[in-house]
């Protein structure tokens, strides 16, 4: 079976032509064939075998050229029946070949649709006046099986194109999803890193000259947050160029809190139940983390920040509170769409409000059990 299907369409459409020539002369099975008017005017002759030939050989390109095979075949085909020759299977290239139209002939269906009804009425007219005593319904009833075949094929190229056009758009969500995960993790690289060097780089200016100590702890400080963006951009860039992705490892939320305090932003921390979930469950942790301290050294620089991460049996809880930064209505930006996003692929629950007492909230609940 792996040769054959490893031979080329027409190859094989010509070997099963060969093989339908050849059971035209085997009694019993010859003349098994598809037959309308039954004129039975004479027995085989030379002209009978070359049709019998050509209707077979049509099959061979039936579908590269649906329509000609088509042609070339229902002529042969009516012309053996209008000779009055006696049935024979290779009449049942007919079938095939209408088949074959359509599942397989893209342009100009409508039109051989209509030259193809067209011939099979000349046909059924020229047999009528060669004598044959066919009845209409019996016509009709013929011309049923006919269409029965073209539509069999049109049903199978129809669910084809439909499958096609699935995995396209399947191609094209993996590509859409992909893409805003790139997009997710340049954004919260870049924008945590870049914001923490210029909140840090400010303050190493104002003091520069009053506490030169404090300043260069801070250029320091500016340097390091700068080769941790380069570290996680060249992971992603990996991914990009089609290597492999390696795990990311991110740092741990009291690292991340720490350094987000040296920025100067005052960050009250508490974690419980343990080092939390590994792997992609806690870059998101830490993500979640790391978006809501950005936001509130962007929005809200100096302002008391409460970090609350709580890891149980069934999950992660993370809750960062901002005071005194909520300024009425909430408008999403990239990194909070982003993280409901992130955290959505997880089947967790994300919030980011306003509180009654003008405190902005990020909460979020990560099971520890991951949904297909």
């Amino acid at each position: 079976m792996r040769r054959w299907r490893a031979l080329s369409p027409t190859i094989r459409d010509t070997i099963a032509a060969g093989l339908l020539i050849a059971a035209s002369f085997v009694p019993g099975i010859a003349e098994r064939g598809l037959q309308v008017g039954e004129l039975h005017l004479r027995g085989a002759t030379g002209l009978s075998v070359v049709l019998l030939v050509i209707q077979a050989l049509s099959l061979a390109p039936r579908r590269r050229w649906p329509a000609a095979g088509l042609a070339v075949g229902g002529v042969a085909w009516g012309l053996y029946q209008l000779g009055g020759y006696p049935p024979t299977v290779a009449g049942l290239a007919v079938l095939i070949l209408l088949y074959s139209v359509g599942a397989h002939q893209e342009r100009f269906r409508r039109a051989v649709a209509v030259a193809g009804t067209a011939g099979y009425v000349l046909l059924a007219i020229a047999l009528h006046l060669r004598g044959s005593g066919e009845d209409l319904i019996n016509y009709v009833t013929f011309f049923v099986v006919l269409a029965a075949s073209w539509g069999a094929g049109a049903w199978v190229r129809s669910r084809q194109h439909e499958e096609a056009r699935q995995r396209r758009a399947s191609v094209l969500r993996a590509i859409t999803d992909e893409r805003g995960r790139i997009a997710r993790e340049l954004h919260d690289v870049v924008t945590h890193h870049v914001t923490a060097m210029v909140v840090q780089a400010d303050m190493a200016g104002f003091l520069i000259s009053a506490d030169p100590e404090k300043a260069a702890d801070g250029v320091a400080a500016v340097s390091g947050s700068g080769r941790e963006a380069l570290t996680e951009l060249r992971r992603l860039l990996g991914v990009l160029d089609g290597a492999a992705p390696a795990e990311a490892q991110p740092e741990r939320v009291a690292d991340l809190v720490e350094r987000m305090r040296r920025a100067g932003q005052p960050v009250d921390f508490a974690e419980e139940g343990g080092p939390g979930p590994g792997g992609g469950l806690g870059l998101a942790v830490h993500r979640v983390v790391q978006e809501a301290l950005t936001n509130a050294v962007k929005h809200a620089r100096g302002r008391p920040t409460r970090v609350r991460v709580r890891h149980a049996g069934d999950g992660t809880e993370i809750e960062v509170v901002t005071e005194g930064s909520f300024r009425g209505a909430l408008v999403p930006g990239r990194g909070l769409t982003g993280l409901g996003e992130r955290v959505k692929v997880f089947g967790g629950t994300f919030e980011a409000s306003g509180t009654e007492t003008g405190d902005f909230a990020v909460r979020v609940q990560l099971p520890l059990a991951v949904p297909a």
